[in-house]
């Protein structure tokens, strides 16, 4: 039998142990039916899709309904992006990484293009249109992510409405994606410079309007949740893990901040400008799945905040530039739609055609090729809606990666599933993995 040079054996002075490592399901089964006196059994939850945020396999061990081991089986979605990445430019790449946590794709592209501006050193050059537009999207996208979260859990309780309401909001939140940048879901729209194109007419004046229905809706959800019985009582207490456990374990996030510890990038280490926005780091007391719930709630309302802040801004900018302005890095940021609603516009196209046989042969070798950038690494940690997501870039000095790693919040939040479901009921793990809102996406990559 291998040895795994990164697990022990475990020792046990009773019962048999089942070391459940991805291995045949019908061997686990064997070694039960050796010992049948045994009452503890091994409960293979999932592989599925609709109660676990993705594909996640749960192997749980039970005695009667209480659970006394679980473990993650992770791997089911993996998609190789980071290996992917090594194979295309560098701005090649935002079509790859926006498609890993697909619940916050503005995020994934976020702290990849800052990592590659870091590398670049323009840092200083991006333009004060551009960081404003990533700061709006990025709130728009926690807000749609939370909402999936809070819709989700409900759903997995039996609180339906909950679910119904979350996804109503969220389809709003998809139609501003779509409204700006012409997708509902892995845009590549944050680019390495700046963003892709401008804010399209009316834009500023339906984010307005989004926010003004949301300040009515978000109180249906206090309404029906933060004082109702069932609700509190199914969340109360459940999936607990203290300030001592999530630090020991490297958790960021909601899950951080329910245990009453106020850390949030966005004020602690900013970036694109959030110290210049006025909004409040929520936390909670309680460190279980109710604090967690509250605490996104609230955390809605502080991104609201900054979403008027971020139009209000916009609003003045009218014109500014989206990209940056050395135009061997620039990617064409003028794109428009053509007038078939298909393809890039001919308008655009006729200029780039009819600048000069230099700007073609530009144009030409930016796309197909890409920007060199200087040899070094760099990591850039943002606040995404499940905690500190953080590109790792390292450059040779060629115009693709040399290698691209993600430290995903949901990855490292997972390995809370374990010190948050043993000791509980079966029924309360789903609750508490669904209090981590991990996204399976993000995990495997």
């Amino acid at each position: 039998m291998t040895q795994d040079m990164y697990a022990g054996a475990s020792e046990t002075s009773e019962g048999k142990v089942f070391t459940v490592t991805g291995q045949d399901w019908d061997s686990i089964v064997e070694g039960l039916a050796e010992d049948s006196s045994d009452e503890r059994i091994v409960v293979n939850m999932g592989p599925q899709h609709p109660s676990t945020h993705g594909v996640l396999r749960l192997i749980l061990e039970i005695e009667g309904e209480t659970v006394t081991e679980a473990r993650c089986g992770i791997g089911y979605l993996h998609t190789g992006i980071e290996k992917n990445t090594e194979y295309r430019s560098w701005v090649q790449g935002t079509t790859f990484v926006t498609r890993m946590d697909y619940l916050s794709p503005f995020f994934n592209e976020a702290t990849y293009c800052l990592g590659v501006e870091r590398l670049l050193d323009i840092e200083d050059q991006i333009p004060e249109k551009a960081s404003v537009m990533r700061v709006l999207l990025m709130e728009l996208n926690r807000i749609s992510s939370h909402l999936v979260c809070i819709a989700t859990g409900g759903m997995e309780i039996g609180a339906l409405t909950v679910m119904t309401i979350g996804f109503r909001e969220r389809e709003l939140v998809l139609d501003l994606f779509e409204l700006i940048t012409g997708l509902r879901m892995n845009h590549a729209f944050i680019r390495p410079g700046g963003v892709a194109q401008d804010l399209p007419p009316g834009a500023l004046d339906e984010i307005r309007a989004f926010v003004a229905l949301m300040k009515k809706r978000l109180p249906e959800y206090a309404d029906l949740c933060n004082a109702n019985p069932i609700f509190r009582a199914r969340l109360d207490g459940v999936g607990h893990l203290d300030l001592e456990g999530v630090m020991a374990l490297g958790i960021t996030g909601p899950v951080l901040r329910s245990t009453g510890y106020a850390w949030d990038l966005r004020k602690t280490e900013p970036y694109c400008g959030y110290e210049d926005y006025d909004f409040d780091v929520q936390t909670w007391d309680t460190c279980d799945a109710y604090g967690r719930f509250r605490l996104r709630l609230n955390e809605m309302w502080e991104s609201l905040k900054i979403i008027e802040q971020a139009a209000e801004r916009l609003a003045g900018l009218e014109g500014a530039p989206v990209m940056v302005a050395d135009k061997k890095i620039a990617w064409p940021s003028q794109l428009a739609i053509g007038s078939d609603g298909m393809g890039n516009s001919l308008d655009h196209i006729r200029h780039i055609m009819g600048e000069s046989m230099e700007g073609l042969i530009h144009h030409f070798k930016l796309v197909t090729e890409g920007f060199r950038v200087p040899p070094g690494q760099a990591y850039v940690p943002i606040e995404s809606p499940r905690g500190e997501l953080g590109a790792h870039l390292v450059s040779d000095g060629g115009t693709r990666p040399f290698r691209v790693h993600f430290r995903d919040p949901s990855f490292t939040n997972l390995q809370g599933t374990s010190v948050m479901s043993e000791g509980g009921m079966i029924a309360d793990v789903i609750v508490a993995i669904a209090s981590l809102d991990p996204v399976m996406g993000g995990v495997d990559r």
